[in-house]
């Protein structure tokens, strides 16, 4: 028997749904024509006013104005005919430097719905795919959607949360950031800690070239390098400091990358894990970051562990406990969470 209330309900969230889902091409067209950033802090404008100061057809800016208001994402006043970008939108739209800015998450969720046809596939074989088999360039999207958060965290909040680390890269330091992708943790770091030597690995060489080539572009760390290596095979011994940013869900081996540290690391060394804030149970997961997370970790996190050499697949909401397993089997024996955030917790790995 169908519960007609209950269904009416499901529709209207289903609307809305849609409505985010269809909005998202919307609001990557509005970060990559400037859109959101004309409008930052110019006050109520109308569609004229933003197509002249934007330089776009004002017919189109006209349907854009309206579809961003109707999101909630602009406001508008019907007197004037005028909308407007709040300093709260702001921070997540146009400025790129602000730790809310989401423009790359945007990218990214293009990415995967280009990358469908080769989960689709994937559900049926259980095959993994190859991080560079996504479609689209999903690690440019996934470096810039992390950034703003290794901007405004890792040197500020959680270098500091770790026993004794700061202090050893003020005086210098050995430190690899194994699985750096497009190195933007790396370079933060560098940057910040002149004394200390930074090396960044990372299994995929689009992604060490584009970290090679944003470090010298950017200048200011003359301490850092990439190179192309497994986490189970980096060369990097006697290390005080091996840091790993978003990465050991991602991995086919954990156990094996986190036994290969372990003997990386001096016997006072630290190891840092950055990975998604997750409860242990399907329950304590189930809500709007779950949501995402989840959706990311189908199309993209489970995939790539699974294209790996184990594939232990444990998906990006594994939580701390299942994460302390698999660190501890690999030879270390002390973890806690030294820091953590509305989206990720910080892990502090000894020996």
């Amino acid at each position: 028997m169908i519960d007609e209330r209950k269904l009416q309900q499901f529709l209207g969230k289903m609307i809305v749904d849609l409505g985010a889902a269809a909005s998202v091409p919307l609001m990557r067209i509005g970060v990559r024509l400037g859109l959101y950033k004309a409008m930052d802090g110019a006050g109520p404008m109308t569609s004229a006013e933003l197509a002249a100061k934007a330089n776009i057809s004002e017919r189109y800016a006209r349907e854009w104005l309206a579809q961003s208001a109707a999101s909630g994402y602009l406001t508008y006043d019907s007197a004037s005919r005028r909308f407007e970008l709040p300093p709260e939108q702001a921070m997540v739209f146009a400025n790129e430097e602000s730790a809310f800015f989401t423009g790359g998450g945007f990218d990214a969720v293009a990415a995967l719905y280009q990358t469908q046809p080769l989960v689709e596939q994937a559900f049926k074989s259980g095959d993994g795919i190859d991080w560079g088999d996504h479609a689209g360039c999903l690690f440019c999207a996934i470096g810039a959607m992390l950034r703003p958060r290794y901007s405004a965290n890792i040197v500020q909040n959680w270098l500091p949360a770790l026993n004794g680390v700061v202090a050893k890269l003020e005086r210098g330091a050995e430190v690899a950031d194994i699985g750096c992708g497009t190195g933007y943790s790396t370079f933060i770091m560098a940057k910040a800690f002149p004394n200390s030597t930074f090396v960044g690995y990372d299994f995929h060489e689009p992604s060490i070239d584009h970290a090679t080539a944003y470090a010298r572009q950017s200048g200011g760390a003359g301490n850092i390098r990439f190179e192309v290596a497994k986490a189970k095979d980096f060369s990097a011994k006697d290390l005080d400091l091996v840091t790993c940013f978003d990465v050991l869900h991602d991995l086919g081996d954990p156990v094996g990358a986190a036994a290969h540290i372990c003997r990386s690391l001096k016997p006072d060394g630290t190891w840092m894990l950055m990975e998604p804030l997750a409860g242990d149970a399907t329950e304590d997961n189930l809500g709007p970051f779950g949501r995402v997370a989840y959706a990311f970790s189908t199309m993209a996190c489970v995939p790539v562990s699974l294209s790996q050499e184990v594939g232990m697949a444990l998906g990006a909401q594994a939580g701390q406990a299942k994460l302390t397993e698999v660190i501890k089997a690999g030879g270390f024996s002390q973890v806690r969470r030294a820091a953590e955030t509305p989206l990720n917790m910080v892990l502090e790995v000894r020996h």
